[in-house]
């Protein structure tokens, strides 16, 4: 991946005539490009824009007509001391431009892509000379009197003092936009992933999960002396996993699985062997001596909090559970004198800004970090930094904040991303993840497999039109904002936005493809619902009160959607004007995964069934027959688009394998056949259930029958780096 040193933007050359400096002013189209002040305006409104993509803009500015190579854009703008990827921070910065000059890459105005070579500025750009540059009228021959050099001599100290202040705003711009002084080094060379990095009390071992995705992933644990010792694998365990932890003496790492039975720690040895069960019902699991553990266990159904007890669960104390009873908090990292501790949560699927909480439970939780999804935290060896990865505009990034009211700061910027934080005993440097990953809907069908979705991140799981024709898909393009619902004409290839400009949290197409019900962010932290046109032939209408979410057509053209009552969540149903408000069961549940194309059933993840108090994967029938539990473990279970074939997954993806899922075949109005007491388990063979056949992906969207699938391809590439602290 190529990657160099940053040198200084290139002054403008538009032509030969052409004044250059720091203070250089373009103007093209309806956009001025000033670059003294390091503004783009459109209109004479100044636009927000990022550092890289502005200085890309510039670098093409400055030489318009020319092709600018990927070589030297990588070359211009990156460094070499920084683990950059710079393909695809190129192509993020692109994007990013084209979305500001609202230019299309098929027909473009300002920038044309030259396939697998680079870039050029395609539009006429007028050079706008800044006031300190004007010329002083011309003098008569001969000597200059003196009030004519005083004149001179002012233009010239007044020239000089704007582009010294050129240069003191671009200096001022850089320091509030870029990291401090930090050192990358790399610690793992990986042609494919690490994440989730622990390190041992003595700060000489690390461990850490080979894989892209740190939570809930079937991949493997790895441990490696620092700073360069081999990394050696220590897990064969193909059940989904998070949260590594070293024991009090180094010779154990402890990590969280999820099977039927719900959240369990387990134990390995650094030098390998079987790992043994430690503590049922306790994930994110941590030391806080010798003796006494750290860990969140589930209340009732999935209401997980954070305890404290012995291994024996000896002396058991609740310190903090969310408010609602869907809230998970996962992971828990105690400061260093044991007083405090920023706990990890999710609530919904989603995940929240970091908690802080007391260890002696007798002061109420409350946000810190920045005000994103928190994925991973810790502290400094002293105790006065609280450290966060976070998603913050779109993007994973390291923050620190003063314990305990200091204002959040961003630690690390860029196209590339970290992931996880374990703290170096000296306090001196952070070890996290750093990487890229990009992500696109592919399409398995008798021509094989192949790409469809454009430029940008494709968020959640793709669907088919009824027809099977297109494929509906959110994507993001653009930091700061939800996803944009697309779609892709199957055949051709052809990709466009459904409602540009319209942001997205989930949506469903109507039977007949002619309707979209959507949910967006509302004032709040809540959501509202919308009904509209797939061909936006009239304007979009809110649906309902505020707080719906998770929307789905039901029968009857009734639109089901997941609500919050008082601490837990209900599914309910309204006509398309949100009159005849009702709920669909009367009892609360976890998630609402789904309805049947025939509208025969619906999907639903429960807290607890009469058999377990154990969250379960339940098809209900929405002419109120008995329930059938699909799944002895967790699972998303998907429809072909005809409801011939329900879709279980019973192997996840992961780096050595695509997963696997089973092909039911069902009866007439969508019929279920007798499937295993408890449901379909994890690594099931087809002859579970009769007629059934294997399908190789875990994670696949059916189209009509098991030949035609799509599914969301993501390419990660992350290595562990130690991050110097300023």
């Amino acid at each position: 991946m190529p990657s160099s040193k940053v040198g200084p933007v290139p002054s403008p050359e538009v032509n030969p005539a052409s004044s250059r400096g720091p203070g250089a002013v373009y103007e093209f189209g309806d956009f001025r490009l000033d670059c003294g002040r390091f503004e783009l305006l459109h209109k004479s409104r100044p636009l927000r824009v990022e550092r890289k993509p502005l200085e890309l803009l510039i670098l093409l500015v400055s030489y318009p007509g020319r092709l600018v190579t990927r070589t030297e854009i990588a070359e211009r703008l990156w460094s070499s001391e920084v683990f950059v990827d710079t393909e695809h921070g190129i192509n993020t910065a692109i994007r990013k431009l084209r979305h500001l000059l609202h230019d299309d890459p098929d027909d473009p105005h300002f920038i044309q892509t030259v396939t697998g070579m680079g870039y050029r500025f395609i539009a006429p750009v007028a050079p706008v000379a800044p006031p300190a540059q004007a010329e002083a009228a011309p003098e008569p021959a001969g000597s200059s009197p003196p009030r004519s050099r005083r004149k001179l001599l002012a233009w010239s100290v007044a020239a000089a003092a704007f582009i010294a202040l050129a240069f003191a705003g671009l200096a001022l711009y850089r320091s509030r936009h870029r990291p401090p002084e930090v050192r990358f080094t790399q610690l793992t060379d990986f042609t494919d992933s690490a994440v989730a990095p622990a390190l041992s009390p003595d700060g000489r071992m690390v461990a850490f999960i080979r894989g892209g995705d740190p939570f809930l992933t079937s991949d493997q644990i790895y441990v490696k002396m620092l700073p360069n010792g081999e990394a050696r694998r220590l897990t064969d365990d193909s059940r989904e996993k998070y949260g590594l932890a070293f024991s009090p003496d180094g010779s154990e790492i402890a990590y969280t699985i999820l099977d039927a039975s719900g959240f369990s720690t387990y134990e390995v040895s650094v030098l390998g062997g079987e790992p043994h069960l430690l503590l049922s019902n306790a994930a994110g699991l941590v030391w806080l001596n010798p003796q006494q553990l750290l860990f969140s266990e589930i209340k009732s159904g999935i209401h997980m909090g954070v305890v404290t007890a012995t291994a024996t669960r000896a002396g058991l104390r609740e310190i903090y559970f969310p408010d609602h009873q869907r809230g998970m908090a996962h992971y828990s990292y105690p400061s260093p004198d044991r007083r405090w501790a920023l706990v990890v949560e999710m609530i919904g699927e989603g995940w929240i800004p970091c908690q802080l909480i007391s260890l002696d439970g007798e002061r109420a939780a409350r946000s810190v970090g920045p005000a994103g999804a928190c994925g991973s935290a810790g502290w400094s060896t002293d105790g006065t930094w609280m450290y966060f990865t976070a998603w913050v505009d779109g993007r994973s990034h390291l923050w620190r904040q003063r314990f305990p009211d200091g204002a959040p700061e961003q630690l690390t910027f860029g196209p590339t991303e970290e992931e996880g934080v374990a703290v170096e005993p000296t306090g001196r440097a952070l070890i996290t993840s750093v990487g890229v990953h990009e992500s696109a809907v592919w399409i398995h069908d008798g021509a094989g497999e192949r790409p469809l979705s454009s430029e940008g991140e494709v968020v959640g799981g793709p669907s088919f039109s009824p027809d099977n024709s297109i494929i509906y898909y959110l994507l993001w393009r653009r930091e700061g904002s939800d996803a944009e619902l697309w779609r892709t004409v199957v055949e051709s290839g052809k990709s466009e936005a459904v409602f540009p400009g319209i942001s997205m949290l989930a949506y469903d197409v109507s039977a007949d493809g002619k309707e979209v019900v959507y949910a967006t962010a509302a004032p709040g932290g809540t959501s509202q619902l919308w009904l509209a046109s797939v061909y936006r032939s009239v304007s979009a209408a809110k649906v309902g009160n505020p707080g719906g979410r998770w929307p789905h057509f039901g029968p009857r053209g009734r639109i089901l959607f997941e609500v919050t009552e008082g601490n837990a969540n209900y599914l309910e149903q309204m006509n398309p004007d949100g009159s005849n408000l009702s709920k669909v069961v009367p009892y609360p549940i976890a998630e609402f995964d789904g309805v049947s194309p025939g509208r025969q059933w619906i999907m639903l993840t429960v807290p607890r069934t009469p058999e377990r108090d154990f969250p379960a994967v339940m098809a209900v029938p929405m002419d109120g027959g008995p329930a059938l539990h699909m799944c002895a473990s967790y699972c998303l279970p998907r429809w072909s688009t005809d409801g011939r074939f329900l879709f279980i997954p019973v192997e996840d993806a992961s780096q050595t394998s695509p997963g696997r899922s089973l092909a039911i075949p069902l009866g007439p109005n969508e019929s279920l056949p007798d499937l295993p007491p408890g449901g379909i388990a994890p690594m099931a063979e087809p002859s579970a259930v009769p007629g059934a056949q294997s399908v190789g992906r875990g994670d696949l969207t059916p189209g009509k029958d098991p030949e035609h699938y799509a599914w969301v391809n993501t390419t990660v590439h992350r290595n562990l780096y130690r991050i110097s602290l300023p």
